[in-house]
């Protein structure tokens, strides 16, 4: 299965046996008795050292060892007699794989900025950081797969292009072969998508949902993991233009079943996070330490592990939009005006809101349910009227987490026909257009059930980071799709 890695080497080999070690330098330092080169190949967030007696390496070979070149040392695993490993490798022979010149080689052994850093995302990963963010990455995404299989879902592969809007989720990156220089024109003057690849307009998913529920209503329970994307001008730092989506769909779900696996999953994969990554995770909560000393005590953050098994160790807190609305109106920041944005039953909750919720009034996630019926999509199922609330409610379902917002959205799904369709012709949807998602409420319908979970956002929650542009490989942002 190929060389040995730094990783088992420091888990697995024996003092005294012979190892050969293929990785990139850290760094490398010279002294009076021996050369130390510090090598790691993106398996560990830790480094071997590697160690040669002066004049054992040439001349002109430990001129092209700096920074960022790439080596095979071949040696012997010894104990360290410095602090800060407890095994090293003396080395017998190095050949140069790679060079890397140092006067251009930007990841010089010092401190870089996150904004400098997004600038060279094609070396990043070579940081302890970046490598530790996508080493957790990997491990998320795996623990996703594992928890679904483990618990009898299918994982469904949906459409990436697309001819329908999901449920208005946001503008949509059109997909088309059409010479734009010489756009074909119908007879009204518009462009006759006829004459496109497809035959019709067609975009980029925002979601693979509606194909998720076809595959629902035969299979029972599926999930789909893959890209999603959305042409919004936004630059936030909770906002990707192309980001990845877990998405699972249940057949006689309703909205307790829909919460109950929600709450479920994202603990699932902050344990499997906290078993299985915990030398990255220490290190990011070493490095968010360091930041947060700059911060007066009041303002500074739990830990990243004592946040993270908090969540993973607690029930999360269930309530309605109503109740939230009610909440906040009593609460002293909206007494005092510091609120941004309005707050009165109607109105979507803003990210100030929605933290405030968490953060400050109950200190733990938040299920947020029953929303009104108007700002929510028009597949969400309709709750019988209610004295209690102001207005028509629907079935929906927002989980919050602290530092991030909402970090799932879901819902039961609508499954009366009549329902359904009457309510497509409220928001300006052509049921015809739909024919095949509402024949699944015509041919064995059924209480159903499902949510979306932003992988981005979950990443941010586990590694503790504060821009989404950070925690996946080649962030695409408006104006920018580089790499």
């Amino acid at each position: 299965m190929g060389p040995i890695q730094i990783k088992q080497i420091l888990s697995e080999a024996k003092v005294g046996s012979e190892v050969v070690v293929k990785g990139w330098v850290r760094t490398k330092r010279e002294s009076k008795n021996a050369i130390f080169i510090a090598l790691n190949d993106g398996s560990t967030i830790h480094n071997i050292q590697a160690v040669a007696e002066p004049g054992q390496i040439n001349e002109e070979t430990l001129k092209l060892i700096t920074t960022g070149s790439c080596l095979k040392v071949t040696g012997t695993l010894i104990e360290s007699m410095g602090s800060g490993q407890a095994v090293e490798v003396k080395l017998t022979d190095v050949l140069v794989y790679g060079t890397a010149d140092p006067d251009a080689y930007p990841l010089q052994p010092k401190k870089h900025s996150l904004e400098f850093l997004r600038e060279i995302a094609h070396l990043r990963p070579r940081t302890n950081t970046f490598s530790a963010i996508l080493r957790i990455r990997h491990a998320l995404a795996f623990a996703v797969h594992k928890y679904y299989n483990d618990n009898g879902f299918y994982y469904l592969h949906t459409p990436i292009i697309t001819a329908s809007d999901a449920e208005g989720a946001g503008e949509m990156f059109r997909v088309t072969t059409l010479d734009l220089e010489k756009l074909p024109r119908n007879e009204a003057g518009s462009i006759d998508f006829k004459e496109d690849f497809f035959g019709r307009e067609t975009n980029l998913t925002v979601s693979g949902q509606l194909e998720g529920e076809l595959g629902a209503m035969a299979l029972s329970k599926i999930y789909t993991f893959g890209p999603t994307f959305r042409a919004e001008n936004s630059n936030t730092t909770r906002h990707l233009a192309e980001f990845w989506m877990i998405e699972p769909e249940m057949a006689f779900f309703e909205l307790e079943d829909n919460m109950n696996l929600a709450e479920d999953f994202v603990k699932y994969v902050i344990r499997y996070a906290l078993e299985n990554c915990a030398d990255d995770l220490n290190f990011l909560q070493k490095r968010l330490e360091e930041e947060e000393k700059s911060k007066p005590q009041n303002e500074r953050s739990l830990p990243l592990l004592e946040k993270l098994r908090f969540v993973a160790e607690n029930a999360f807190e269930r309530i309605t939009y109503t109740e939230a609305i009610d909440i906040l109106m009593k609460s002293k920041p909206f007494k005092e005006k510091k609120f941004q944005y309005e707050v009165a039953w109607g109105v979507d909750l803003q990210s100030e809101h929605e933290r405030f919720l968490v953060e400050k009034h109950f200190k733990k996630p938040v299920i947020l349910t029953n929303y009104p019926r108007a700002i929510k999509s028009f597949y969400m199922k309709q709750n019988e009227p209610n004295a209690n609330e102001p207005g028509p409610t629907v079935r929906a379902m927002d989980v919050l987490f602290p530092g991030i917002g909402e970090i799932i959205g879901g819902s039961q799904r609508e499954e009366n026909y009549d329902k359904l369709v009457t309510r497509m012709h409220e928001v300006g949807i052509e049921p015809e257009s739909m024919w095949w998602f509402l024949e699944t409420r015509k041919f064995g319908t059924a209480p159903h059930s499902g949510f979306g979970l932003g992988f981005e956002r979950l990443i941010l929650f586990v590694t503790g980071m504060t821009n989404i542009r950070d925690v996946i490989p080649f962030p695409r942002t408006p104006k920018s799709a580089e790499f």
